[in-house]
């Protein structure tokens, strides 16, 4: 079975219930950056031991969170010994707008995994995009590259819609299979 880790910071509980979703999706674990940008102990071996690495933020003024850049920043250890080369990689952000710019986030989470050499996996779900489809409606926001979740900013994370929380279960589901059948050769 591959090892896959969702590694992401969350401001304000939002982000964190769509990496729950992920990690649940395919049983993987999670790994916080905490308030100051800081894995917790044993967090850099266990993204070493990692086949597949998803990485998480919320978009904040157009890109990722200052916590999870200095994750990323961190990363430049683990970059110079190309430690994560050829491991799976995807991502996921979250913003109050339906918009919000995360289409940067996702590019910096993509960005950040190709320096390390590794391989992306998009979201693999078709956009909701009919007149028929609602807020609920799994991939309504219309992400490819990642996974794209919107919160507006007077919801609580048990308000999230229905349809990004689907949809991020059904990515964790996607990344399991891709990394599956990649360590089956």
């Amino acid at each position: 079975m591959a090892e896959i880790v969702v590694v992401f910071h969350s401001g304000y509980g939002h982000t964190q219930r769509i990496a729950q979703q992920v990690a649940d999706g395919a049983d993987a674990q999670l790994i916080a950056v905490d308030a100051d940008g800081n894995l917790p102990a044993g967090g850099w071996e266990t993204l070493a031991a990692a086949d597949a690495i998803v990485f998480g933020s919320p978009t904040y003024m157009g890109g990722p969170s200052w916590q999870f850049k200095k994750f990323a920043d961190a990363s430049s250890k683990v970059w110079f010994t190309q430690g994560w080369k050829n491991k799976l990689f995807a991502g996921f952000t979250n913003s109050a707008a339906m918009n919000g710019d995360k289409g940067a986030t996702i590019t910096y989470l993509w960005q950040l995994a190709m320096q390390h050499g590794g391989l992306w996996v998009s979201l693999g779900i078709m956009p909701s995009n009919d007149k028929a489809a609602r807020r609920d409606s799994p991939n309504y926001v219309g992400g490819y590259a990642g996974l794209l979740a919107t919160s507006p900013t007077d919801a609580k994370p048990e308000e999230m819609a229905k349809g990004d929380l689907d949809t991020a279960y059904a990515f964790g589901q996607r990344i399991a299979e891709v990394a599956r059948s990649r360590s089956k050769g």
